[in-house]
């Protein structure tokens, strides 16, 4: 017998049908196919990891503010670079009439 790979969605799905508690976790496992004790695996995880989705929610909101601040700050510097350029390339009547 060759062992399946569920996938996240799957088993995020299954996990959450055993934690609703509509069903049986034999009834759940029997129509998805798997083990019971594999069900009762998914939703001991997602119970366990139940808090960790909220504890994050603020930590992502503060390094992505950060990130716009130092995104914010290179657009700054390349812009006043773009423009020193752009005026040190330009050539002035007088130099095109002078051959190199």
């Amino acid at each position: 017998m060759t062992r399946r790979k569920h996938t996240s969605t799957f088993k995020s799905q299954v996990a959450l049908e055993a934690i609703r508690g509509e069903n049986t976790i034999a009834e759940i496992a029997s129509r998805h196919n798997v083990h019971p004790g594999q069900v009762q695996n998914w939703k001991a995880s997602a119970l366990s990891n139940f808090t960790k989705l909220f504890e994050g929610s603020s930590k992502l909101i503060d390094n992505s503010e950060e990130k716009v601040s130092v995104l914010q700050r290179k657009v700054g510097e390349l812009t006043i670079e773009n423009d020193f350029l752009k005026k040190s390339c330009t050539i002035s009547p007088k130099r095109r009439s002078k051959k190199w």
